[in-house]
């Protein structure tokens, strides 16, 4: 778009690996194509602050392969409300700022879509968060990395596990999505896999206990995505000590280490190829759309639909962990 000299990128919400690569690529894309830039330091909180620099080529350098984002993230309270997000177009407006990508979660791109309608500012989104649970895309920037994370974990716990008889629950990350917890338990080998996804259907430790935990296992690892309505991994463990007392169930939660770390090849590429994806949207007159990744190809992705949370669980995939738990 003609209109377009300025180009900001900020990051928002949770940090995961590869949102550098991603601010790489929107920056020196950007620059490419005669673009001038300036970072948002600290997510909304930033643009509300008027926390604004301005990102040359070399400001980018040797960020690729860092974790968390060199522009800082954090939450805005302020930016929830319409006095806040007045400030953070002022502010926007005065930096000379045009168009807005926002690198985050479903939090930061429905924040980006209330900002565009209420100021009518151009903005493109990019999937930075470790849950992959935006719709519209295959993955998100960071899955990747987490998922790695959490399998080198359960890959070391299975060391003790195998020395004990006992039910180990490892807590991962995706409150509202258990893609981590399923894909991670495939690629561990862990024994079954608790998803938010399940809740409504079945018992989910109910049905670990009488068929997946065998006798003829000594130890089990059971992945569980992190779930207000079952108090987690904790929650679970209670449930065993109340009901199942007959086994020794531990608990181990991952935390924040799954968003750290340097990022996954697989994350810098896509990383890189949306954050350039998110310039070209741009130059194409594109508007409050998320940049996501179907079957390899770069697709607009619309923020209504990146933050519907209409992804289903693969179903096959629920079905191959009690395969290969036998």
């Amino acid at each position: 778009m003609a209109a377009i000299k300025c180009i900001g990128v900020l990051t928002s919400g949770g940090d995961a690996p590869g949102m550098n690569a991603a601010i790489r690529a929107v920056t020196r894309t950007a620059i490419y194509n005669g673009y001038s830039v300036k970072g948002i330091m600290r997510g909304y909180k930033g643009l509300v602050d008027d926390e604004i620099i301005d990102l040359q080529s070399d400001s980018v350098s040797n960020i690729i392969q860092q974790g968390g984002t060199m522009l800082k993230t954090a939450r805005s309270q302020e930016f929830m409300t319409p006095e806040g997000r007045r400030r953070a177009y002022e502010n926007m407006k005065r930096s000379g700022i045009d168009a807005l990508v926002v690198i985050g979660g479903d939090g930061s791109l429905k924040g980006a879509c209330i900002f565009a309608q209420e100021f009518d500012v151009p903005i493109v989104g990019l999937p930075g968060t470790i849950d992959n649970d935006l719709g519209g895309t295959d993955a998100t920037i960071g899955y990747d990395t987490a998922l790695n994370t959490i399998v080198e974990a359960v890959d070391k716990l299975r060391d003790t596990a195998s020395s004990h008889e006992r039910l180990f629950f490892v807590e991962v990350m995706g409150h509202t999505a258990g893609y981590l917890a399923l894909n991670g338990a495939i690629a561990s080998g862990a024994e079954a896999a608790i998803i938010p996804e399940m809740d409504t259907e079945v018992d989910q430790l109910g049905e670990l206990i009488n068929q997946g935990f065998r006798k003829s296992k000594n130890s089990a690892i059971v992945l569980v995505a992190e779930n207000p309505a079952t108090g987690g991994a904790m929650g679970l463990a209670e449930r065993v000590k109340q009901e199942f007392p007959q086994y020794d169930a531990r608990v181990t939660i991952l935390g924040h280490i799954q968003r750290g770390g340097s990022p996954s090849a697989i994350d810098r590429i896509m990383a890189s190829r949306m954050g350039e994806a998110s310039i070209e949207a741009l130059m194409e007159g594109q508007r409050n759309v998320m940049i996501g990744m179907s079957n390899g190809q770069i697709v607009y992705v619309p923020f209504s639909r990146a933050v519907s949370h209409d992804r289903t669980i693969d179903r096959g995939a629920v079905d191959l962990v009690r395969i290969l738990s036998i």
